[in-house]
């Protein structure tokens, strides 16, 4: 019986996905200048990521950062 939901994930390994842009990420940069970098980096990733997983576009996030809102995106 073929599967019509594409609303559903191919696959449900999220936490690769947002891994490799890490990844990818230092890879295509040489590598993060400093440890700090490396550090805050994923950070802002993660947060961006549940951003979008609640229906938050970018934009919306990092103003809501900036205000110090950012409980509104990660609960």
């Amino acid at each position: 019986m073929p599967v019509y939901n594409f609303l559903v994930p191919f696959d449900n390994n999220q936490a690769e996905r947002d891994l490799r842009n890490v990844k990818t990420k230092a890879k295509v940069s040489g590598g993060f200048r400093t440890k700090a970098g490396a550090q805050t980096y994923p950070t802002i990733t993660s947060y961006l990521s549940t951003a979008k997983k609640h229906g938050i576009n970018t934009f919306e996030a990092f103003a809501l950062a900036f205000k110090g809102e950012t409980e509104k995106v990660l609960i």
